[in-house]
């Protein structure tokens, strides 16, 4: 007989061996259910008090009540988003950095050279809201609809003009959209910024601009604008009248602006994962749902893929146009 010292040691019946193993990914496991450990950055390529700031904290307030540990903002405007767009792409990817963007994220690749790539130095982590464009028009313009705007720019080519917030800002892209599909010319003129854009759209220096359910529903209700058309998928349940563009002769034509979560290439999965599911809850909390509806905000659905699939059809879109229509960032 062996002596007892010699014999493989048991726990239970089972291997001292083979439970040390068992601990140890028992271990591993724990610890990964443990994340978030600390608290998480979002990198906003905005300054403080727009659409996407409002709505970007009231994410991160949602997902720290969801995770237990802070998710705070870490501002970085500039550059027409290059700079917090290039600060996330240089953050560790260990799934405590994020970057809050929308679509300049995939028309400024079609504008200038960059120095991270959009598509490979990112994984997409999930979308968060889609504001849907509103066209809009200045009271005294000759036209109420959107019909009547088409034949009175087709008539009239280049006497009208329409502001935006700068070149190759989504206004200024997805309106050369349009009037490329409608074969009609109106004369673009950007300003440094949305606000002075709608200023000089209500002066009447302008006669058309694309703008938002939150900023021009009053506007529109006291008569100091009016609404031609959504770019949104279907119509504004608080517009219930005025029809979508697609619906007006141009199937598939959609002016979002999405707004959307990715993360530095090689966060881990699991990382990515759980931070899809806690943005996905948070959207459709029922005050912060609300909160969007009233705003004439979409609640998106889907989670990483439907991400990237959005990123990939707009590059190729903004590519396109920006070529075709002579785009230039200097403009």
């Amino acid at each position: 007989m062996r002596p007892e010292k010699d014999l493989p040691l048991h726990w239970c019946g089972m291997p001292v061996r083979i439970l040390l193993v068992a601990c140890l990914l028992g271990f591993c496991g724990a610890a990964q259910a443990l994340y978030p450990e600390r608290p998480i950055k979002v990198i906003l390529p905005f300054p403080p008090g727009g659409t996407v700031d409002v709505i970007s904290r009231l994410v991160c307030a949602e997902m720290s009540e969801i995770f237990g540990k802070p998710v705070v903002i870490d501002y970085r405007p500039g550059a027409g988003g290059t700079l917090a767009t290039e600060a996330a792409a240089r953050a560790p990817a260990d799934g405590y950095t994020l970057l809050y963007t929308t679509p300049n994220h995939t028309i400024n690749p079609a504008l200038r050279k960059l120095p991270f790539n959009t598509e490979t130095d990112f994984v997409p982590v999930s979308l968060i809201a889609n504001v849907p464009e509103l066209l809009v028009a200045h009271p005294a313009a000759p036209f109420d609809n959107f019909q009547d705007f088409l034949k009175y720019a087709k008539a009239n080519p280049g006497r009208l003009n329409y502001s935006s917030a700068g070149t190759g800002t989504l206004p200024h892209v997805t309106m050369e959209l349009l009037l490329r599909r409608a074969d009609v010319r109106v004369t673009h003129v950007p300003y440094k910024g949305a606000a002075p854009a709608l200023t000089d759209l209500l002066a009447g220096v302008v006669q058309l601009k694309y703008d938002t359910f939150a900023t021009s529903s009053q506007l529109a209700a006291t008569g100091k604008l009016k609404v031609l058309a959504t770019a949104g998928i279907a119509r504004l349940p608080q517009l219930p009248a005025v029809p979508t563009i697609a619906e007006s002769g141009f199937p598939g034509y959609e002016g979002y602006l999405w707004i959307g979560a990715v993360a530095p290439r090689g966060t881990p999965a699991e990382a990515v994962a759980a931070i899809s599911a806690a943005i996905a809850k948070a959207v459709r909390a029922p005050k912060f749902a609300e909160r969007l509806r009233a705003d004439g905000i979409e609640v998106p659905t889907g989670g990483p893929e439907h991400l990237a699939r959005l990123i990939a059809e707009e590059l190729k879109t903004w590519s396109r146009l920006v070529r075709e229509a002579n785009i230039s960032a200097s403009d």
